[in-house]
């Protein structure tokens, strides 16, 4: 099972090194492939006052030491073309974020590099329609054809991330994770997917208690890995705070999902 997991933006060297000292269990479990998810910068957030991260050149270096330190693998959002490059020797999976993930230049930058590229869908696409992105992707790397087996073959992944269901809400629907798996791996991002979109007074809201729920009814419908944003104190957390899960629930709830997975 491909695990993601990490705080949703580097907020310090001191808070990003506490966290990712507290993953190395699923570094260590050999049922896990994980890969430790920070963000360098959050460029869409709701509003300008919002915190945004040390940015590329700082941000890079911490996860760098971070890498060396744990030996872990990295995985990073990229939002502009010409970040790529930097990000390219530091990575191992460049994360589109959900409102780029149909920026044909972006995808393809990320394709023109050897890391795994990671797409978040849309919190307004249509599940079919994401096979284009990643016939984005599979075309650039000299593949005509998408389907599951190509994309994995290439480094091409799918995240599901919840849809917009009205104003201030978003909504899983499950039938998006086959459909979608048709194309590629899907993870499923259970920590973003309880986001309730600008319902915090300039912020994004959520509703964390529902991400166990949420993340067994995914294992059960069956996916290749989950995505969880996590910090040893959500509620003093920079970034994405309601939606995040506390790292001692992530161990025990990361076990149920293997059983579940197991299971089916």
């Amino acid at each position: 099972m491909i695990l993601i997991s990490g705080p949703c933006v580097i907020e310090s060297e001191k808070n990003v090194f506490q966290i990712a000292k507290s993953l190395e269990h699923f570094q260590e479990e050999e049922r896990f492939e994980f890969y430790f998810k920070a963000s360098y910068d959050k460029a869409n957030r709701t509003s300008l006052e919002s915190y945004r991260g040390p940015g590329l050149e700082e941000g890079l270096k911490l996860l760098q030491k971070v890498k060396d330190d744990f030996g872990y693998k990295l995985l990073t959002d990229i939002h502009e073309s010409h970040q790529v490059k930097a990000v390219a020797e530091v990575v191992d999976v460049m994360q589109i974020p959900a409102f780029l993930c149909r920026q044909t230049d972006l995808l393809v930058a990320a394709a023109q590099t050897d890391a795994i590229v990671n797409i978040k869908k849309g919190q307004f696409m249509n599940p079919h329609d994401m096979k284009y992105s990643v016939l984005k992707v599979l075309k650039t790397r000299g593949c005509e054809e998408v389907s599951f087996e190509n994309a994995k073959k290439y480094g091409v992944l799918l995240t599901e991330r919840g849809s917009s269901f009205g104003y201030g809400n978003l909504v899983v629907d499950m039938r998006s994770l086959p459909i979608m798996r048709k194309f590629a791996p899907v993870i499923f991002d259970a920590t973003h997917s309880v986001q309730m979109p600008g319902s915090g007074n300039g912020t994004t809201g959520g509703d964390a208690n529902m991400i166990p729920y949420l993340a067994r009814s995914a294992a059960a419908s069956g996916v290749d890995g989950f995505f969880f944003e996590t910090h040893f104190d959500p509620s003093i957390a920079l970034s994405d705070g309601p939606n995040m899960i506390k790292l001692e629930q992530l161990k025990v709830l990361s076990e149920k999902l293997i059983q579940i997975t197991d299971l089916i």
